[in-house]
């Protein structure tokens, strides 16, 4: 008798561990929300909704963006990092959340490395450095303007952490310059108080400003790539405008909640690098001058670990602390 339990033991046991994944291949079985942790609007956004899109046509159900905005995108971030680790909570994320605020802010509300695991690396696209309509006519000048006017050249990011202020960081180190940095909540308003002539200059995922640029509102100095932009050919980067070296690229990932089932994973590890092979894909990056990446999750991790080492340095220099 006591083998025969056992046996039946072990029969149900062997049926729970078929049934477990059988489970999870069937994911999803209803909406999945994808939190952007900034504003609507904004380069992220965009490429957020045309993956979102993508991943709800792909794999049957819909993919919904929420947009939850605040304290440089660990809002958002953390509310993915608590989430239920079933799949159905996700976040598409910039350099910010899961890389940079972790060498910034002194109480974060979740670990990077041990709450989430790396799913896809999507693209990467160059900043830009845009001044206010009739500002500076080129990089040098902002330079030259900066450095006899210490602290009075307004330079606005989209945010405290994110990378476009470690970049306004960068600039100063490299060229020994002071400015005033002015932190906002995303592109949109940033953008808004640049045409406005609020401030003097916005470091910013470039994206959203191509259009305002190619219709004279708004002045480009340098993009920061190490090559120039396909959308704006004009436009030299930061090295060819005289700051050797110099080059900050911001990129857009995946991650999900560490322990979510296996599926997930591949399943939109999958889905992202087919759209960005197809020509749908290479349409909306090429339309927001962005570079696909795509690979494996591994991938992804390796790379973060890189920008940890590349820009630790730059941010315990700048005394960049929240």
């Amino acid at each position: 008798m006591r083998k025969m339990l056992q046996g039946g033991a072990l029969l149900a046991l062997f049926a729970g561990l078929l049934v477990g994944p059988a489970v999870a291949e069937d994911w999803p079985v209803r909406s999945v929300t994808m939190i952007v942790p900034f504003p609507a609007g904004g380069s992220a956004d965009t490429l957020a909704r045309a993956v979102a899109q993508e991943l709800s046509d792909k794999l049957g159900k819909p993919f919904v963006i929420d947009n939850r905005a605040g304290a440089g995108g660990n809002i958002g971030a953390a509310a993915v990092a608590k989430a239920k680790p079933d799949g159905y909570t996700i976040l598409f994320t910039t350099p910010a959340p899961i890389a940079l605020n972790k060498l910034m802010y002194r109480n974060m509300p979740f670990d990077p490395q041990a709450d989430f695991e790396p799913v896809v690396l999507i693209a990467k696209s160059p900043l830009i450095i845009t001044a206010k309509a009739g500002g500076f006519s080129n990089l040098k000048d902002m330079i030259a303007f900066a450095k006899e006017n210490p602290g009075k050249l307004n330079v606005g990011h989209p945010g405290n952490g994110t990378l476009g202020h470690v970049t306004s960081e960068l600039l100063q180190q490299m060229t020994g310059v002071k400015v005033t940095n002015i932190a906002y909540r995303g592109s949109s308003p940033l953008m808004t108080d640049l045409l406005g002539a609020t401030i003097d200059v916005a470091i910013d995922f470039m994206p959203a400003y191509v259009p305002l640029i190619l219709d004279g509102q708004l002045k480009p100095l340098a993009v920061t790539s190490a090559g120039r932009s396909s959308l704006l050919p004009n436009v030299p980067t930061a090295n060819e405008a005289g700051l050797s070296g110099f080059e900050a690229s911001a990129w857009y990932a995946i991650v999900i909640p560490k322990n979510a089932p296996d599926e997930v994973l591949h399943g939109i590890n999958g889905v992202v690098n087919a759209w960005l092979t197809s020509e749908k894909g290479k349409m909306v990056l090429e339309q927001n001058g962005m570079q696909g990446v795509g690979g494996s999750a591994s991938d992804l991790s390796a790379f973060i670990a890189s920008e940890l080492n590349r820009w630790g340095p730059l941010i315990k220099a700048a005394k960049i602390e929240f």
